[in-house]
């Protein structure tokens, strides 16, 4: 196994450097857009840039380079993360325009803890009418205008149109250091007031980070990443979470959430601060980061340019117990290639690290699936336990262990490509992605142990393979901040 083998080909990464945030998700004159908080001279630097690809298909991307930089004084620790809104008609030749909204990050250590002093978090637009290049620079907020009860941990905004006003959503760290979300409105994008503030019936976190909306079925849904939760055996197991509360009411109206109510995104090791958005054919759609900021479980082979990627995007539908389900967009499946079928206790070697496995009609027992006799995924009593049985494989990931709604599973999806893994089980109700860097064999080499199904597996097309240049480096693991 060499270090190209892990380089993701359908799931974007940075062709160098560090990736973090998913940012500015949108569709735009057809074309989906996907930025990303990136540093290109990681590890030396961790000043924040925009990187920026664009799709037809979400399947193959061109890569724009850096769309956004430091480059004033407001941002000028770094272009921290945004989205992005398609104003209708509002180009001056009466085309769409883009707008991008984004926190400039400054940070004074000298002057204080950068919590409470020696820090501004403005809020700042820019615009485009063609999707890559763009505008001046408008700073619409700064420190003044958040409520005195804030910290100067605001940030992340997240705008979108309803009811024919605009609507910002802002992450924030109480005085208190307590997490709440600040929903401010605008009747022309550029003048905001604080609407109103969501808080939870009890502390929930000191700080909210990333927040975001989804609105499927008649239903809203607040989304953010709560820092500072308490890891338990079963939930909340890395360093910050990212999840959402079912809302009763639109969030609009909401000003409280039952911190009960929270159901987390994804239980893998390797997940954070996704970004919504919806398309042109009125399909939501999430986007994550394939990472976490914990020191033991991020890590890359050394001598590897690039550090990080994103999920694949996934659409997201409303199940009948209220809550919402996530599957790959449906584009993916047109990667398929030359399927096989899974036999209980046989294995299929395919011969490259990417692949779709489906599992369907599962009837009742046991389920075990291996993957390069280094990452196992059983189900058993209701749950789902994710365990890597070989450590360089898992590069400081152990093992975990998720409960199934309704104890059992009748169905698991897995992608496998290049050095991620993402499951979906149950239809997307239950979700878990990791990283793993196999060593060893080139190839892909599955074990499946279940009764009753109809199991197969892909081999998937690479397409971003022709994106990136070719790494070729062996290299062992180390780990990376």
């Amino acid at each position: 196994m060499n270090a190209t083998s892990w380089r993701p080909g359908f799931h974007l990464s940075p062709a160098v450097g560090w990736a973090n945030d998913p940012n500015g998700l949108c569709q735009f004159n057809g074309r989906y857009h996907v930025f990303f908080q990136h540093t290109a001279d990681w590890p030396q630097s961790t000043l924040k840039d925009w990187q920026h690809y664009s799709s037809a298909d979400l399947l193959h991307w061109e890569d724009h380079g850096v769309a956004l930089a430091p480059s004033m004084h407001e941002d000028s620790c770094g272009a921290y993360s945004g989205c992005a809104w398609v104003e209708r008609g509002g180009a001056p030749d009466g085309g769409d325009l883009m707008r991008v909204y984004y926190t400039g990050n400054v940070t004074d250590h000298e002057a204080g803890d950068c919590i409470h002093v020696g820090r501004e978090a403005n809020q700042i637009m820019v615009t485009s009418t063609d999707g890559v290049s763009f505008g001046e620079k408008d700073v619409q907020l700064t420190n003044a205008d958040y409520p005195a009860t804030c910290t100067q941990h605001v940030r992340d905004p997240k705008v979108w149109k309803q009811d024919g006003r605009l609507y910002m959503l802002l992450g924030a760290r109480t005085q208190k250091d307590v997490g709440q979300v600040l929903v401010m409105a605008s009747d022309d994008g550029r003048s905001w007031r604080l609407h109103h503030q969501i808080d939870s019936v009890h502390p929930f976190g000191f700080m909210w980070e990333c927040p975001n909306v989804a609105q499927v079925d008649g239903h809203d849904f607040l989304a953010v990443c709560p820092q500072g939760l308490p890891s338990e055996a079963e939930r909340w197991q890395n360093l910050w979470q990212a999840g959402y509360f079912p809302l009763d009411d639109s969030l609009l109206t909401t000003t409280e959430v039952d911190e009960h109510t929270f159901v987390e995104w994804d239980h893998g090791f390797d997940f954070y601060a996704p970004q919504i958005f919806v398309d042109d054919t009125g399909r939501t759609l999430l986007v994550g980061w394939m990472g976490v900021f914990q020191e033991d479980q991020t890590a890359v082979p050394d001598g590897l340019p690039w550090c990080h990627c994103l999920t694949v995007p996934r659409e997201l539908t409303l199940g009948e117990d209220g809550l919402l389900r996530q599957t790959p967009a449906r584009e993916l499946e047109q990667l398929r290639h030359d399927e096989a079928p899974l036999t209980p206790g046989t294995d299929v070697l395919l011969p490259d690290l990417e692949a779709d496995i489906a599992l369907t009609n599962i009837a009742e027992g046991d389920v075990t699936l291996t993957l390069n006799d280094a990452l196992r995924l059983t189900v058993a009593g209701g749950y789902l336990k994710v365990r890597f049985l070989d450590d360089a494989a898992g590069a400081g990931r152990s093992s975990r262990i998720v409960p199934l709604d309704g104890g059992k599973l009748d169905d698991l999806r897995v992608l496998v490509d290049g050095s991620t893994v993402e499951v979906y089980a149950n239809g997307g109700a239950t979700v878990f992605s990791t990283r793993w860097f196999p060593h060893g064999e080139k190839g892909l080499r599955v074990r499946a142990s279940f009764a009753g199904a109809t199991a197969r597996a892909w081999q998937m097309y690479a397409p971003l393979h022709e994106t990136y240049e070719p790494w070729d480096s062996p290299a062992p693991i180390r780990a990376c901040a």
